[in-house]
């Protein structure tokens, strides 16, 4: 009789889950992949669906045709519950997993420090649904404004604020910069899109605080440079559906996006074990849980530190060494019984694109900035992409965008608020101001804008 072999069960096909199950395919054991979207998605383009850069398939994959040719891997597209480590069953939905090693790579949400009423005011932006809810938000904000005659209106739904000055912050706001002042300003008659206003946040004293300084001032005067209003030292009091509240002052904005800061999934709740402040489940030094040597946590879910005891950051790099790793601890155990030393993270560099032609990227002691730094951050992302297809796509999407300065993914779908408004919305004539010339209102626009700046 054939002996059953080890179980491997990985719950989160991003990064470091993925990474996990491939890692294990010449391995003598079944892995199994539990995740709630059918896809794999490449987060840190993300910000490029958000502001109709590229669509969602150009950056995701179907997890089952990335797996299709490893014969021990299974997908199972179940949302995860619970973990009963006593009997080693993972509970999704009505389906009891059994497991003879557990892989937790479930990622990260956004955190509003104690404000989840936030939430639906100011999305983040950790979900390809996420993206395509603020391309939605971002783009009908342009709408609404070509809509109405009130100027004070029209100026509050020309105002983005984007909270948060990490890289996800200032690629955002470098990127709404550009839609409203390249993209736009030749589709509509009745806005002077040049006149919306970016705001970026930041509670810190910099951008980019784990950038070198010369990196985080060079994003800083760049970002100006494309006509964004960077505030540092400013903390967001309160968020509403007009605006937000800082401690000294208060943004009247149509749309508010949050890049301030992330929590983990409740992986450290399932487990009943210890965790950090953004409840992060504290993991020994070869990645698995104090007291289970058959759990291990990794990527953003995982608190981990280096050989230098500082903690490993919550990036794609990061969460990838750690997926090959646990798999070789997996692997060895099974084959030989041995486990290899603790993790060891290499840190590869940090990038950050701010917008057309300027980026910052730090290799060990090599800053690159500018143009440089923009093609190099491209070439990078280019490369980890899954599949050809989609390298192809985005290299040309990018080149086209970049003679034409046009957004081709900007459509406007399922919208609660576009379908409200065509039910409620009645025939009404057009103001006044059209019908002298489509430029006036353009013109009251520009000398209207150091007004509400």
């Amino acid at each position: 009789m054939t002996a059953e072999r080890p179980k491997v069960v990985i719950v989160g096909a991003g990064f470091g889950g993925l990474t996990a199950a491939q890692s294990l395919a010449w391995a003598p054991v079944d892995v199994t992949i539990i995740d709630r979207h059918n896809y794999h998605y490449f987060q840190p383009l993300l910000y490029q669906v958000a502001t109709a850069a590229l669509s969602p398939a150009d950056i995701a994959w179907p997890i089952r045709g990335i797996l299709r040719r490893q014969t021990n891997a299974t997908v199972l597209l179940a949302n995860v519950t619970g973990i009963d480590a006593d009997v080693r069953i993972v509970h999704a939905g009505t389906v009891a997993v059994p497991y003879d090693y557990l892989v937790l790579a479930t990622g990260a949400t956004h955190s509003y420090f104690g404000h989840p009423e936030w939430a639906p005011i100011a999305p983040g932006l950790k979900q390809i649904e996420d993206a395509t809810a603020i391309r939605r938000k971002i783009l009908l904000a342009f709408e609404h404004a070509e809509l109405t005659d009130d100027y004070a209106e029209q100026r509050r739904l020309l105002t983005f604020v984007v909270v948060g000055g990490g890289p996800t912050g200032v690629e955002m706001a470098g990127a709404i910069a550009e839609v409203a002042h390249h993209a736009l300003p030749s589709e509509f008659r009745r806005i002077d899109t040049h006149a919306a206003r970016v705001i970026l946040i930041e509670a810190g004293p910099r951008l980019l605080p784990t950038f070198p300084e010369d990196l985080s001032a060079y994003a800083h005067e760049a970002l100006e440079r494309m006509g964004v209003e960077v505030r540092t030292q400013a903390r967001v009091t309160n968020c509403d559906q007009d605006g937000v509240s800082l401690e000294e002052t208060r943004i009247e904005a149509g749309t508010v996006i949050w890049a301030a800061g992330v929590v983990a999934s409740p992986a450290a709740e399932w487990l009943g074990v210890d965790h950090d402040r953004a409840g992060r489940v504290t993991v020994e030094p070869n990645l698995t849980v104090p007291g289970r040597p058959e759990i291990f946590v990794i990527g953003d879910t995982a608190s981990a530190a280096d050989a230098a005891g500082r903690t490993v950051p919550g990036i794609a790099p990061a969460a990838k060494q750690m997926g090959r790793y646990v798999a070789h601890v997996i692997a060895s155990r099974v084959e030989n019984g041995t486990s290899p030393g603790p993790f060891r993270y290499r840190h590869q560099g940090d990038l950050a694109t701010i917008g057309r032609k300027a980026a910052v990227v730090k290799l060990n002691s090599i800053h690159l900035t500018g143009f440089i730094g923009w093609l190099f951050w491209g070439i990078a992302h280019v490369y980890f992409l899954i599949g050809l297809r989609n390298r192809a796509v985005v290299a040309f999407s990018w080149l086209w965008n970049y003679l034409t300065y046009q957004r081709g993914a900007r459509l406007i779908v399922d919208s609660p608020d576009n379908q409200k408004m065509a039910r409620d919305e009645k025939v009404r004539p057009l103001p006044s101001a059209v019908a002298v010339s489509p430029s006036s209102s353009q013109d009251q626009a520009r000398s209207g804008r150091a007004d509400w700046r």
